[in-house]
C-alpha cells in the first residue's frame, strides 16, 4: 500500500456481509474491552466473547471475529494515517453518525466502522436493493460490496457543494450543509459559483461515464477546488435545496439573482430564518437505547430484561 494514498477501497468478503445484515448479532465485532463488559478467553481466533452478569443471571453475546480481513483495514487505516472516512460502493453511513462514540465518522479502527455500518440504513440500501429507484429495464447487473476507505481530512461544512449534471450540463448547484447559514457563502457566491463552473468544465465535463450524475465539491480557504464523490443523478441521491421534479423535468431552473444564461442555479442558505433541521435527525435514538448499543451501561440492559421477565406472568394472567 502506498503511504500516499488517499483512498482505499477493500472488496467486502461474504462472511462481513452476511453480519452486517445480521439484525440478531448486538456486539460489534472488534470491539475494544470497556469496564462494563469482559471478554471471555476461549482460545478462539473466530468468535469474541462478551458476558453480562448481575446476581442471577449470566448472559453470552458472541461476535464473530474477521481475523483476514480485520488485519487488511488494520493496515489501509494505518498507511491512511491513522484515521479514516468509511463508506460502501455508494453510500457513507452519515444516517449512523449519532451513534459513534465522537458523533463522528471519524474511524480509528475495525470496530467504529462496524458500528457504523450496522446501524445504517444508507449502507443496508446498498447491500440489499441497490437498484430499487432504477429505470433501466435489464436484468440487476452483479454487484460486488467493497469497503472504500478515505484518509481523514478536518473539512468546514460551509465549504462543501453538491452539483447537479443533466445531459453533461451542470444545471445546479446547492450548498452541501443546507442545515446552517454561513456567511462567506452569501458573500462570495459569485466567486464561489464561478470556481465550480470552472472545475466541472476542465476537469469533468464529458470526462465522466454517463452523462447524469451529480458530484460533491470542496473548496478550501484558497480557492482550490477539490472533487470528493460522485453520486448518482436520481432520488437515491439527497437533492438537497432543489427538487427531483424539477432536476429531471427538463424546464430551466431559477437562478434568482444569477443572470448568465451558462451558469447553473445556485442554492444555499440566505440567512438564520431559513435554516433546516438536519433529514438525518430521524434516525436518531434516546440516549439509553444508544447506551445500549455501546454496551456502556449493562445495568439498563439487566433492568430491561428484568421488566420484561416480571411483565410475562401478568400478560398470561390478562390472556386467561
Amino acid at each position: 500500500m502506498n503511504g500516499l494514498a488517499l483512498c482505499i477501497i477493500l472488496p467486502l468478503p461474504q462472511n462481513v456481509i452476511d453480519y452486517l445484515l445480521d439484525d440478531g448479532t448486538l456486539v460489534v465485532s472488534g470491539r475494544i474491552e470497556t469496564p462494563s463488559c469482559s471478554h471471555a478467553d476461549d482460545g478462539s481466533d473466530e468468535e469474541q466473547d462478551i458476558q453480562w452478569s448481575d446476581d442471577e443471571n449470566v448472559t453470552t453475546l458472541t461476535a464473530p471475529e474477521f481475523p483476514d480481513f480485520a488485519a487488511k483495514v488494520q493496515e489501509a487505516i494505518n498507511s491512511l494515517g491513522g484515521s479514516v472516512f468509511p463508506k460502501l460502493n455508494w453510500s457513507s453511513p452519515r444516517d449512523a453518525q449519532w451513534i459513534a462514540m465522537n458523533s463522528s465518522l471519524k474511524c480509528n479502527n475495525l470496530s467504529d466502522i462496524f458500528l457504523l455500518l450496522k446501524s445504517s440504513d444508507f449502507v443496508t440500501h446498498d447491500l440489499t436493493q441497490p437498484f430499487l429507484h432504477c429505470t433501466d429495464d435489464s436484468p440487476n447487473p452483479k454487484v460486488y460490496p467493497q469497503l472504500v476507505l478515505r484518509k481523514w481530512c478536518e473539512l468546514i461544512p460551509g465549504g462543501e457543494f453538491r452539483c447537479f449534471v443533466k445531459e453533461n450540463k451542470l444545471i445546479g448547484v446547492a450548498q452541501r450543509d443546507h442545515t446552517q447559514y454561513y456567511d462567506h457563502v452569501c458573500n462570495q457566491a459569485a466567486n464561489i459559483l464561478s470556481s465550480i463552473l470552472d472545475f466541472f468544465r476542465n476537469q469533468i465535463q464529458y470526462k465522466f461515464l454517463d452523462e447524469d450524475f451529480v458530484f460533491d465539491v470542496y473548496r478550501d480557504s484558497q480557492g482550490k477546488m477539490w472533487l470528493i464523490d460522485f453520486n448518482p443523478f436520481g432520488e437515491v441521491t439527497n437533492s438537497l435545496l432543489f427538487s427531483w421534479e424539477e432536476l429531471t423535468s427538463g424546464q430551466t431552473i431559477s437562478k434568482g439573482d444569477l443572470k448568465d444564461p451558462d451558469s447553473p442555479a445556485f442554492r444555499y442558505i440566505t440567512s438564520e430564518m431559513t435554516v433546516q433541521p438536519s433529514p438525518c435527525l430521524s434516525y436518531r435514538l434516546p440516549k439509553d437505547f444508544l447506551d445500549l448499543s455501546r454496551g456502556e451501561d449493562a445495568h439498563k440492559l439487566i433492568d430491561f430484561l428484568k421488566l420484561t421477565r416480571n411483565q410475562e406472568p401478568e400478560s398470561s394472567e390478562d390472556e386467561g
